[in-house]
Order: structure tokens, then sequence, then C-alpha cells
């Protein structure tokens, strides 16, 4: 693995987009003490938002944790805005809480999720390791598939 942060994300092909600006009246991210709270991150690519639909409707579940990682990449991102630009800082991630947009029935909701949990560790390595939720939602904000929020420790 490589040493720093910012080498692993070099070495998966992860270039971090600008942060999206929140869309209503709160803050993107809060930074209390020595954490790092991450408002919900949707899947907001370079083409604008993505996967807008159902998992396991109009997205399988891989597609679904693509959207997922999408989600995480956009953690990220906020993340090191946070902590301007010093994402070595990260001591590590606490928890990430996922939601799917499903119909209810579906039931992969954590195989979803682990689209953005398996990047925190690829990213961060033991650091990225977490506690999480996974649920499922009647709709989301946009009709994305996933949205993905968490919470970090810093130094």
């Amino acid at each position: 693995m490589s040493n720093t942060v910012a080498d692993r994300l070099t070495s998966i092909g992860i270039s971090l987009p600008t942060p999206a600006p929140a869309a209503g009246n709160y803050s993107p991210y809060i930074v209390t003490g020595n954490l790092v709270f991450i408002s919900g991150q949707v899947p907001l690519g370079k083409a604008g938002l993505e996967y807008q639909g159902k998992v396991g409707t109009t997205f399988s579940v891989d597609e679904g944790k693509a959207a997922a990682r999408l989600c995480a990449i956009n953690i990220i991102s906020q993340l090191s805005t946070a902590v301007d630009g010093d994402l070595e800082r990260v001591v590590r991630c606490v928890k990430l809480g996922g939601f799917v947009n499903s119909e209810p029935s579906f039931g992969d909701h954590p195989a979803v999720i682990n689209g953005a949990s398996d990047l925190m560790v690829e990213v961060f390595g033991d650091k990225g390791t977490h506690a999480r939720f996974a649920v499922g939602a009647s709709s989301l904000p946009f009709d994305v598939a996933v949205e993905v929020d968490a919470v970090f420790e810093i130094s």
C-alpha cells in the first residue's frame, strides 16, 4: 500500500472533484473538536447527478455499489476541504450511514453500501474501518439511488 492518502488515491485513479456546495440551509461539513461530520453526499459525477432511480429496479446491486463509491469519493472531497487539503490528518473513519433508494422487498442494502465502505478502507487502510448503517428508503433527494454521510476523527 502506498505511503500517503494522496498516493493511494492516485494509484486507484481517483482525482477528487471540487466539493459540491450545500443544496439548502446547511453546511456540507462541520468540524467540531476532533470530529468532522460530512453531510449526506449523493452520486454527483463529472456530468452531474448519476444513478437516478431505484436499486433493484432501475439499477443492479453492482451499479448501486458504484453509486455508493461515487458518494464516498464526494465524502473524501468534502473531508479534504475540511482538513485544508491535508488528508494525513485523518485519524480514522468513525462511521458511515448509507441510504439506498429501493422498493420495500429489496434486501441487499449492505452489499450496496459496501461500495462506500470498501473505498474508505482502500484509501485510508486500517483507518478506514468504521461503524455503519445501511438502510432502505422509499425515495431520496433528486431520485438518486444512494446517499451516504460520514463522521471522521482528525488530528
